[in-house]
């Protein structure tokens, strides 16, 4: 059955193997992916452990629906203590690792201490071994994917992996599978570099057995024929989230030049139809009928030759608008270097671009960059600077740190230029003209977020009976609603119910793009609901889905809190209310977030969630959600 997947608990120090059923009570209460991850997480690793010490436990897993009829059921997710922010470091990404997971018994991974050297985990069908990486340490990405299959023999092998800088602790290196494939933004993959553990290879033909596989390949069609008859979907099919780029940077909802604009005239060069020059197809990741990522070959210059996929809107921001580049080809070459050395594009892209706005300001000059000529749009230096974060060279090396390590050893002027929440940078978009918008980056559970909160559908001025349709099930909300993007009323309600979608669908493993994120007519609770009967067989109604995300939400705010999270924490950086945006359509120019109604919609973000004025989980939200128990030690 789809519940008959198991725990396995990996002590790196001493090698030993713990094999365990997950208790239904257990999947009841959180499901799997994300939900239980941070079950696992609050109970295995050592409060105030060191990030990337033997104290933090690093939790890979697959949703509760990976691998079975369900929509883009393909998702991984990591989770351990971020050596980026010091509070909740979570990842996750699509690709086929996780089906292949389950197809070999296992839903669950703990990984606790660290290997005396560096190590792979071997699994297949049930059995699970620790095996020498001597060979493997000091290759990049797609090389140690590809050298673990010529190893074990298998072409159908998936792994994950990192690159050098994870082996080299750059706070924010990712994990990658596939070519494009990455648990990025928290660091999982220095977390792996700190326990020495190169890669994760699996290959599983266990099959899952589904609850009502007739009605769940029923309804799978169903669904699949609705996502794709939207509108998003369809562009979804033939450019990926790049279309993205073109709406938001016209409106003027984008950063450019670090922070200094919002938004980049004459980018056409980088616009979604520029892959077209490059693209050999479009590809999707386990269980996908949108097919959004495209292959490509970069056709001409020096970067000609160079085989990739993506890119995303986050890279078509990070490698272009944030650092002034009009070149496409250095975009795609940006994007696939980070998927090489196992670097985060979001993080990388913000940082390059600050470094690029403190060099023009005089702040740091030639001495620091190693003589890097880091002016705005130059597309060779910004690809240097890069590879130097990656293997941890001079500037890079700097700001391989992370904006707060960073800043503590750049000259103080520099802290004022950095757009961060909570220790890790903010996403290519401008948040000043959309109140909802900046509230979720401001309180995501592991720091300036667009994945985990981001009301996106706020942008669409939808009539207001058609958001109180969405946003009042399946908990009833006779609160303000507002139709207008820049209003403060209501967006505090529309940002708790966005987290409580997206917790809900990080729990069963599927995609969020399958979902209400960018398209108000996706699957939401009631869909979920169907899948969990139909597949695993779990009778949850919608409110008992919500029920479930919500708990796991406030057991991410209990260990935030227990690492020292407080209050101040859920805040922006003084420039989002005190530089006014200069460009774009008249409803976003001149805009800046109110700090007062901030305050304002953080408090009733609070009420919201059942937490006291200071970020406090209440005592009676705790007992409401079972939770007086955790740290249960229960598995």
């Amino acid at each position: 059955m789809a519940l008959k997947r198991k725990l396995a608990v990996v002590n790196l120090t001493t090698g030993q193997i713990e094999v365990k059923d997950i208790p239904r009570e257990l999947r009841e209460k959180y499901l799997g992916g994300r939900g239980l991850d941070i079950y696992l997480l609050y109970n295995y690793a050592k409060p105030k452990a060191d990030a990337l010490g033997p104290g933090n436990a690093c939790c890979i897993s697959a949703g509760i629906l990976g691998g079975t009829p369900a929509s883009a059921s393909a998702r991984t997710h990591i989770m351990a203590k971020s050596p980026l922010t010091g509070l909740l470091g979570s990842s996750n990404m699509g690709g086929f690792f996780a089906p292949e997971l389950r197809y070999a018994g296992f839903d669950h991974l703990v990984l606790l201490g660290a290997a005396p050297r560096p190590v792979y985990l071997w699994i297949h069908n049930g059995s699970i071994e620790i095996r020498d990486a001597a060979a493997l340490w000091g290759l990049d990405t797609f090389e140690t994917q590809e050298a673990l299959r010529d190893k074990i023999g298998d072409p159908e092998l998936k792994a994950l992996a990192i690159g050098v800088a994870g082996e080299k602790l750059v706070r924010f290196a990712n994990v990658v599978t596939g070519h494009k494939n990455a648990a990025g933004r928290t660091g999982m993959g220095a977390v792996l570099g700190s326990k020495n553990v190169k890669a994760v290879a699996v290959r599983g033909t266990m099959g899952i057995e589904l609850a009502r596989p007739e009605e769940a390949l029923k309804l799978d069609r169903e669904i699949c024929k609705q996502i794709v008859g939207t509108k998003f979907g369809q562009i979804m099919q033939r450019w990926g989230t790049m279309f993205i780029y073109g709406v938001t940077n016209s409106t003027g909802l984008v950063r450019v030049n670090n922070f200094q604009h919002n938004q980049f005239p004459d980018s056409e060069a980088i616009e979604c139809e520029s892959i077209d020059e490059h693209s050999r197809g479009t590809s999707g990741c386990f269980g996908c009928q949108v097919h959004c990522r495209h292959r490509f070959t970069i056709k001409h210059g020096k970067w000609a030759g160079t085989y990739g996929e993506g890119p995303e809107y986050t890279s078509q921001g990070a490698f272009g608008a944030e650092v002034g580049c009009r070149d496409f080809s250095a975009i795609l070459y940006g994007n696939c270097l980070c998927n090489q050395l196992g670097l985060d594009t979001l993080e990388t892209g913000s940082l390059v671009s600050w470094a690029m706005e403190l060099y023009e300001r005089g702040i740091i000059g030639a001495k620091e960059t190693g003589g890097l000529d880091l002016r705005f749009g130059n597309a060779e230096a910004m690809i240097e600077l890069v590879r130097r974060i990656g293997v941890r060279e001079g500037l890079g090396d700097i700001l391989a740190e992370g904006p707060r390590g960073a800043m503590a050893r750049l000259p103080q002027e520099a802290a004022k230029y950095c757009v961060h929440v909570k220790g890790m940078s903010n996403l290519h978009s401008d948040e000043r003209p959309t109140p909802a918008l900046a509230l979720g980056i401001a309180t995501a559970s592991r720091g300036s977020d667009h994945l985990r909160s981001r009301p996106a559908i706020d942008l669409y001025h939808l009539p207001e009976p058609v958001l109180r349709q969405i946003y009042g099930d399946p908990v009833p909300y006779d609160g303000p609603l507002s139709s207008s993007y820049s209003d403060y009323e209501g967006k505090s309600w529309q940002v708790f119910w966005q987290e409580m979608l997206y917790m809900a669908v990080d729990c069963l493993g599927v995609c969020k793009f399958h979902t209400v994120f960018l398209s108000p007519n996706m699957p939401a609770f009631r869909e979920f609901s169907a899948w969990l009967r139909l597949i695993p067989g779990l009778e949850l109604s919608p409110r008992q889905i919500w029920d479930v995300a919500e708990r796991a939400y406030n057991l991410e705010r209990m260990f935030n809190l227990r690492e020292g999270l407080k209050r101040e924490d859920d805040w922006l950086v003084d420039r989002y209310f005190d530089e006014p945006t200069t460009r774009g359509f008249d409803v976003v120019r001149g805009k800046r977030i109110d700090r007062k109604k901030l305050k304002r919609m953080i408090d009733e973000y609070y009420r919201h969630h059942g937490w006291d004025a200071r970020g406090r989980v209440k005592p009676e939200t705790i007992k409401r959600l079972d939770l007086q128990g955790e740290p249960s030690h229960a598995l």
